[in-house]
């Protein structure tokens, strides 16, 4: 399990105000995107649509799909576009992963929040930076990093209830002015010898799994029978053997058989739909007597298990069950194989060269007040229509092999 689960008391890092850390990693900023995340190229699309809002002096909340590691990094470089810093909401155990991550990140405008729990320091401080206007704000509505391109997970309603407040509170100073959201859509596109890269990372595997190198297999097809030996021995696992039935049917029965239990002991039952948000549900009544530090050892060792087994179910969520028809893109193949190697190593290598498209949808005004409707918070459902539509046109900018 990766380190994403803090059994510490929470501590709140703000955002520093100044802009000087924020210009002088400008200059470092394509290197590091090269040598960390295999991004050879960032263009942005539709900048104008950001500065005719920021011109108007609306406070501005950018709502960016969330597919891989180098989302925030790659927005940094439309800030460097757009000639303004930004700010970015982003989990607490980022600033745990060392004291120079922990120092740095405020520089650059990012700020903490505690996702196992209500962080109103980090909802004030969302709000202040939509009020005053000075920068835009980016926070991920789908709440953590999916490896998923072609996907969107469900979206938090955090991101509507944070746009609302500061919009009331724009309305409510003595000069008034507007919150508006831009959606924002990032693809990716993988531009190198998709073989190349990959196959070391199968035979890996491969070797795990005590098999010979199953080098006779065309790459989808190879890919697709390391998927389902893995699934089978969580399977065997969890459920005494492997299953019958369509992908579609297995990966949710598996994701039941780890987290109902849990819901039944934790919860009293199950008390939300989406896997992300029954995980959340759970780590925030797992963690709070481990934080507390006051656990028999025994106690605190079940319980790290429980959050392990959370954490996989979240993991094999993002394994979309249609991710291999009609047919893969290049893409595709890669995040699964990343999946693959995240979930079983905790690291993944990096696949170069890699170039990233990134739109900006048009404004969204947000009212004060929410509107009711039957298909949900109207604010999520355009962001998520924004979203689904822009990426789909996206696909049109692959270059031609």
């Amino acid at each position: 399990m990766q380190n994403i689960v803090i059994d510490k008391p929470y501590r709140f890092f703000p955002p520093h105000r100044g802009a000087f850390w924020h210009h002088l990693f400008m200059l470092f900023l394509k290197p590091y995107l090269w040598r960390a995340q295999g991004v050879a190229a960032v263009e942005c699309l539709h900048l104008e649509r950001l500065q005719q809002s920021l011109a108007a002096g609306h406070g501005v909340m950018l709502a960016p799909n969330h597919s891989r590691p180098s989302d925030p990094m790659v927005l940094m470089q439309l800030a460097r576009q757009l000639g303004r810093p930004i700010n970015i909401m982003a989990s607490w155990h980022l600033f745990m992963q060392g004291r120079f991550q922990a120092w740095v990140l405020p520089r650059l405008g990012v700020f903490s929040v505690y996702r196992e729990g209500l962080d109103r320091e980090a909802l004030k401080c969302a709000m202040q930076t939509l009020t005053e206007a000075r920068r835009p704000l980016v926070i991920f509505p789908e709440g953590l990093i999916s490896r998923s391109n072609d996907k969107l997970n469900n979206l938090m309603e955090g991101v509507a209830l944070m746009a609302r407040g500061a919009a009331r509170q724009r309305a409510a100073a003595p000069t008034p002015g507007r919150v508006v959201v831009h959606p924002v859509a990032i693809r990716y596109f993988f531009e190198g010898d998709l073989a190349a890269a990959l196959t070391p990372v199968l035979e890996e595997i491969e070797q795990r799994l005590t098999w010979r190198p199953q080098r006779q297999l065309p790459l989808e097809a190879r890919i697709l029978k390391i998927g389902d030996t893995l699934l089978a021995l969580k399977e065997a696992e969890y459920l005494g053997a492997p299953q019958p039935g369509a992908f579609s049917e297995r990966l949710p029965r598996l994701i039941d058989a780890m987290l109902v239990p849990l819901e039944k002991e934790w919860l009293k039952g199950r008390r939300a739909e989406g896997t992300v948000e029954r995980v959340k549900l759970l780590r925030t009544a797992i963690l709070p007597d481990m934080v507390a530090g006051e656990l028999p050892e025994v106690e605190r060792a079940r319980r790290w298990q429980q959050l392990t087994d959370v954490y996989l179910a979240q993991q094999l969520h993002n394994y979309p069950v249609d991710y291999f028809v009609p047919a893969p893109t290049p893409e595709r193949l890669l995040e699964t194989v990343e999946r693959f190697e995240e979930d079983l190593t905790d690291n993944v290598r990096i696949h170069r060269p890699i170039r990233a498209v990134v739109a900006i949808g048009e404004a969204i005004e947000v009212s004060a007040t929410r509107e009711k409707s039957a298909e949900g918070d109207p604010l999520m459902v355009e962001i998520r229509r924004q979203l689904e539509t822009t990426l789909e046109d996206l696909k049109g900018h692959r270059r031609p092999s």
